[in-house]
């Protein structure tokens, strides 16, 4: 089996999910079924959000640790950063699992052709450019909830799970909804550690648990 190299810390919290996710999603009956796994939880990564290319080579000197340390496949739990995903796979010369098309043809799968995400200003034009490549209508949110969602967003890094950020995450995650959505991918891998497929009436896609199971296929493979 393959050795799979994890680019994490893009929060904590989130790369320790999507390890779990990665667990459940493995067929095992005995410790050895499972796959190898290298990770660099890095919180010290520039925020992903911000205005210049600094966290490029930081993650890319992360993709060369992890390649010289074991990994022969890497995953970046962290959908924003996927913006700087040619410098990981350039630095590195490591195949890299992709988040962001993985989720967008999950939603395609599951036959919406309306599909609202959950993400950071710069993941939803990833997300925007995938989708539309694939003949999918992209759904956002106005300016208003995309801002409510990134004060969440924050609140959740900064350790706040209460029910009254999860009240409010659902209640954006409805919009899209009610915008028109057919299905809602959490596109943020911070979303889904308050919200749930039980807060929707419309399919929700995790992106971190597609990665989980994308990764082990292709370890497994």
């Amino acid at each position: 089996m393959k050795t799979l190299g994890v680019l994490g810390g893009m929060g904590p919290a989130a790369t320790l999910d999507f390890l779990a996710k990665l667990q459940a999603a493995t067929p095992a009956a005995r410790d050895q079924d499972h796959i190898r796994v290298l990770v660099d939880i890095n919180p010290q990564v520039p925020d992903r959000n911000g205005e210049d290319d600094t966290p490029g080579p930081v993650l890319a000197a992360m993709a060369v640790g992890l390649r010289d340390a074991g990994a022969d496949v890497l995953a970046i739990a962290c959908n924003t950063a996927h913006a700087y995903a040619d410098a990981v796979r350039d630095a590195s010369g490591l195949p890299l699992v992709d988040m962001i098309g993985i989720a967008c043809e999950a939603a395609r799968r599951g036959g919406a052709t309306r599909v609202g995400v959950l993400a950071t200003g710069l993941a939803l034009g990833l997300y925007a450019e995938r989708l539309t490549g694939m003949g999918l209508e992209p759904v956002a949110l106005s300016k208003a909830k995309q801002e409510w969602f990134m004060s969440l967003l924050y609140r959740i890094k900064g350790g706040d799970l209460g029910a009254e950020v999860q009240d409010e995450m659902a209640a954006i995650a409805r919009s899209l909804a009610q915008a028109g959505a057919e299905a809602v991918i959490a596109g943020c891998t911070e979303a889904p550690l308050v919200l749930s497929a039980e807060d929707l009436d419309i399919p929700l896609i995790d992106a971190g648990q597609t990665l989980a199971e994308r990764c082990v296929a292709v370890c497994r493979a």
